[in-house]
């Protein structure tokens, strides 16, 4: 358990745990709220309810339940919510919809949080002279360089040191706290609800307004559910009652204490917490918390990337795996350097902490929307409690996030269509491939020859028979792959044992070895297979097949050979998709890296045969 415990304060809570080095500085820099006693209270307790009811209440108590076979996030609950109301399509289609686009949101607050962490944390600098105002960018983005090339060799290396890291980092902003708190002890009377109710009912329009900047406190709480396949339930909230809620109240407190004080430490108020000779050992300690905030997004997004590809929404991706030991370790190559580039392009443009803050927001709200909305249909349809109930534990979430939601509304023209734009561009790209897909596949069951009934004929007068073994991968059971009409039509040979093989990939997580193959014999020595996945398995199939031994079929890896169809896909006039769209899909699925490489299949016993298909 403490070694867990120690992992999740360094992985999960990285993101939320830098969050106090911009949030009071934009609540009060906003320049809505004066610096009185009573504002100051308000505010502070408005911060500490706002990470109870979101953070504590809704992800540590209520969401962190719905696990689908061990795994959380936003992919984890949207298959969990289609499948608990798949007797119901039109539902369930919907879900799927706003499920993927939130998904997509995950990415442009993927750009949107490194930029303003290390952007947050480099700023430092500029407390300590003014005259280092000019450097912050060029360090920024040389250190946002460094990150993404080291990811290569993968994160084993350097992720026994987040935890501890991360510790001394939770440790060292209460201590900052604490020191500003016991010189204005009264301040812990904002604990009390009633001053955020009381602010609230005395300046109803500053509040809704200052939502947009409130919820930065609460940055990261969507990777409490995420990580949960990492850590476990129990593990995530330890480590969120004992040290990082804690730690953060007591900075905030602090913080809020240092500007009864001294109101001109609205410039940057978290730095100011510290002594002089302090500066530079906490802006060295502050970035490399950014660097672990950071280095976990980077890591999630090749998570979910993986997935959605299973799940059929984005076309293949080089995959490189950089822990022989641990399967979940993996590197894409395409999306980090698109991801680094998107950040650089926030960084640039945006130019200051402050200036995305206005950015933030918007994207990550209607992600917890959405988590709330899915979280209804489990709660309801999954978990089969009476509606009243469902709609009590879900409806005071809802209505919270939509506030949150619509104050962001308000930063839209500020730089809020950022990531807006990003996760907007991921979801033409994912409906693009999916619809392409289907079309595909119509294409293909239009032209489909019945596998069956092609084996008897072919039997009928067969062909030479070659020793070994062919593999012919197809998309569907029951139909004849291409590669075996053209192995036929050019090589006019049939193996000594033939294999059908279907890669299915399916709405959870994991799918055992047991559940890993059925198979249908065909007669002949020709068997038909279907071989099942969930997104988060890594498709290895030689040796999901070799699982066929003492089952009829023996495999010799070395006789094996892998026939794949390569079609080429080219837009025709029709009424499938819009002709800019299938010349995007058709892009898409050329880029797509090769099945064999997905497959893990030897590359020494693959033939390519290609097919061109219009849609």
């Amino acid at each position: 358990m403490g070694a867990l415990v120690l992992g999740a304060i360094g992985v999960v809570y990285g993101d939320i745990g830098t969050s106090v080095l911009y949030t009071v500085k934009e609540v009060f820099g906003s320049g809505h709220v004066p610096f009185t006693t009573d504002n100051v209270y308000g505010i502070l307790s408005i911060l500490f309810w706002t990470l109870t009811f979101i953070v504590s209440l809704k992800y540590v108590v209520l969401v962190l339940r719905a696990d689908n076979n061990g795994e959380g996030g936003l992919v984890a609950m949207l298959a969990l919510a289609s499948q608990s109301v798949k007797e119901k399509p039109a539902l369930r289609r919907a879900l799927l919809v706003v499920g993927i686009f939130g998904t997509c949101l995950f990415y442009g607050d993927g750009v949107i949080t490194p930029a303003i962490t290390v952007l947050g944390a480099v700023e430092g600098l500029e407390v300590m002279s003014p005259n280092l105002h000019g450097a912050i960018i060029p360090l920024t983005l040389v250190i946002l360089l460094g990150l993404f090339m080291v990811q290569k060799h993968g994160t084993s290396s350097i992720g026994r040191f987040f935890g501890p890291v991360m510790i001394v980092w939770f440790v060292t902003i209460a201590a900052l706290g604490v020191a500003q708190i016991a010189r204005h002890p009264e301040i812990l009377w904002a604990l009390s609800p009633h001053y955020a109710l009381g602010f609230m009912l005395a300046n109803p329009g500053t509040t809704f307004v200052l939502l947009g900047a409130v919820v930065l406190c609460v940055t990261g709480g969507e990777a409490l559910y995420a990580d949960m396949g990492h850590f476990g339930k129990q593990p995530i909230r330890v480590a969120w009652f004992s040290i990082a809620m804690p730690a953060l109240t007591l900075n905030y407190f602090g913080q809020g204490a240092l500007l009864l004080e001294n109101p001109d430490a609205v410039k940057n108020p978290f730095y100011m917490l510290a002594p002089a000779w302090a500066l530079m050992p906490l802006v060295v300690l502050a970035t490399a918390a950014a660097v672990i905030a950071s280095q976990a997004l980077i890591t999630g997004a090749y998570s979910v990337t993986k997935q959605v590809i299973q799940l059929g929404y984005l076309p293949r991706l080089r995959v490189e795996h950089t822990n022989v030991k641990e399967a979940g370790q993996i590197y894409m190559p395409f999306v980090n350097w698109s991801l680094f580039v998107a950040i650089v392009l926030a960084v640039v443009m945006f130019r200051s902490s402050s200036n995305l803050a206005a950015a933030y927001g918007i994207a990550v709200t209607l992600d917890m929307l959405i988590t709330t909305t899915l979280t209804f249909f489990v709660v309801r349809y999954n978990w089969r409690y009476p509606l009243p109930l469902c709609i009590a534990a879900t409806g005071c979430f809802f209505l919270v996030d939509l506030a949150f939601f619509s104050s962001n509304l308000l930063k839209l023209l500020q730089g809020g269509w950022f990531p807006l734009f990003i996760g907007g561009s991921v979801f033409l790209l994912m409906m693009t491939w999916q619809r392409g897909r289907e079309l595909l596949h119509d294409k293909r069951r239009a032209e489909a020859i019945d596998l069956r009934d092609f084996l008897t004929a072919v039997m009928a007068s067969p062909p030479t028979r070659v020793d070994g073994t062919a593999v012919f991968l197809t998309g569907e059971p029951g139909i004849v792959p291409n590669a075996l009409l053209h192995n036929l039509k050019h090589n006019k040979v049939l193996h000594a044992q033939n294999l059908f093989v279907t890669v299915h990939n399916h709405e959870v997580p994991w799918i055992g070895m047991d559940k890993r193959l059925q198979i249908e014999p065909l007669g002949g020595d020709c068997w038909q297979v279907t071989v099942n996945y969930g997104f988060k398995n890594d498709p290895d199939l030689p040796r999901a097949l070799a699982l066929m031994r003492g089952r009829g079929c023996e495999l010799d890896a070395m006789t094996t050979s892998y026939f794949l169809s390569r079609d080429v896909v080219t837009p025709s006039v029709g009424s499938g998709m819009a002709p800019w769209r299938e010349k995007l899909f058709a892009q898409m699925h050329h880029n797509a890296s090769g099945v064999a490489d997905f497959l893990n299949l030897p590359s020494n016993a693959v033939v390519e045969l290609g097919s061109k298909i219009e849609i």
